[in-house]
């Protein structure tokens, strides 16, 4: 094989990784948590973008509001994850640009001075981050259970304000008794690859 990470950390990170449906009682704590995002920051976005906001649900309170807000098959697995974090794209992420691109500063003004084009490009640059996300979440021992199964406009409204769009909500902790369904199916190389 001529890939230069370990076979241990490919399996740990994808061949082996999957999206957990049970977890155990086990915190995830606050350190976890930081050294994930120092890890996963580093991944590139288009003008260095950091549209991604994560919204950590730690509280009783704050988790049964969420529930509420989770398709049927979604709101036990989230009720029982010991963390549960909301992933956001925020549509002003455009302010930040001049300091973490200053290669090119007006980027803010000459690029993103429309919403709609602010809207485009937070999608898309925080989908890259939530992946990143993902796999860093794994690559700290830990299973995420990411899901799209949910009331966007209702998370939006009891968690984020008009300037941020849900992404996906994703449980996260150590896998539980079950916590697996069977692999399913994946496209092969030569479906997927065209040389042209």
């Amino acid at each position: 094989m001529s890939l230069v990470l370990d076979p241990a950390a490919q399996d740990l990170l994808f061949r082996e990784a999957r999206t957990a449906n049970t977890f155990t009682d086990e915190p995830v704590t606050e350190e976890q948590v930081q050294a994930i995002y120092d890890l996963v920051k580093y991944g590139p976005t288009a003008f260095n973008q950091t549209p991604l906001r994560i919204t950590l649900v730690r509280s009783a309170e704050a988790r049964e509001r969420l529930v509420q807000h989770m398709a049927e098959g979604n709101q036990a697995k989230t009720a029982t994850a010991p963390l549960v974090a909301i992933l956001s794209a925020d549509n002003e992420f455009h302010e930040e640009l001049p300091t973490l691109f200053p290669a090119f500063p007006q980027a803010k003004d000459v690029f993103f001075s429309e919403r709609a084009a602010r809207e485009n490009a937070a999608g898309m640059n925080a989908a890259l981050q939530a992946a990143y996300f993902i796999v860093g979440v794994r690559a700290a021992g830990l299973a995420a259970g990411p899901m799209t199964g949910f009331d966007f406009e209702g998370v939006r409204k009891e968690f984020l304000d008009d300037d941020h769009t849900p992404l996906m909500v994703v449980n996260i902790g150590k896998p539980g008794a079950d916590a697996w369904y069977p692999r399913s199916p994946r496209l092969e190389y030569d479906q997927v690859i065209t040389t042209v």
